[in-house]
């Protein structure tokens, strides 16, 4: 990665990345099966970061290449403990949380000022004119957005367990 990174920035160009994020611990049953699911709220909080282009859950858009029988999560008893063999659906079934690990990985673009010449457009002349970006510009941002992915992922689980919290005093 170092040295991908140490390459596009010689090179006067930026790289994009995927950031892999997981939730330890979670209990069973936090989210929503529709405008609350845990894929909702982590989805929105990790769109809020900016450059984020993209977000899968589990096996995310590898799953839609296999069948259900392949990507189904066969449950199993470990010491007591229901869960799941496999977690190709990423710690959530249905917007809710199973009790296995959260995963989900983020899409971040490349960065787009770069110090190569690029094709813009004269806005009062309408034509065609290059851009050139001057200054110090990260080749890579994915390192820097890291935090930001856990961040942005620790508010929506926060925000689900007071969720849960307050359906809980209700009853």
């Amino acid at each position: 990665m170092r040295a991908a990174i140490g390459e596009a920035r010689l090179a006067g160009d930026s790289l994009g990345g995927v950031i892999e994020c997981a939730v330890l611990g979670l209990p069973a049953g936090l989210g929503d099966p529709m405008f609350d699911g845990m894929e909702n709220r982590i989805a929105s909080a990790v769109f809020a970061v900016p450059a984020v282009k993209g977000i899968e859950f589990g096996a995310g858009f590898a799953a839609a290449g296999l069948r259900g029988s392949e990507n189904n999560d066969p449950f199993s008893v470990e010491n007591g403990r229901i869960i799941t063999t496999s977690n190709h659906c990423g710690g959530i079934l249905g917007g809710i949380t199973d009790g296995m690990p959260l995963t989900f990985r983020a899409a971040v673009k490349p960065t787009p000022s770069i110090a190569r010449p690029q094709q813009s457009v004269n806005l009062k002349t309408g034509k065609i004119i290059p851009l050139t970006v001057t200054g110090r510009h990260d080749p890579c941002i994915v390192p820097r957005a890291v935090p930001c992915i856990e961040a942005a992922a620790a508010i929506a689980v926060y925000d689900a367990l007071l969720a849960r919290r307050k359906e809980q005093a209700w009853n």
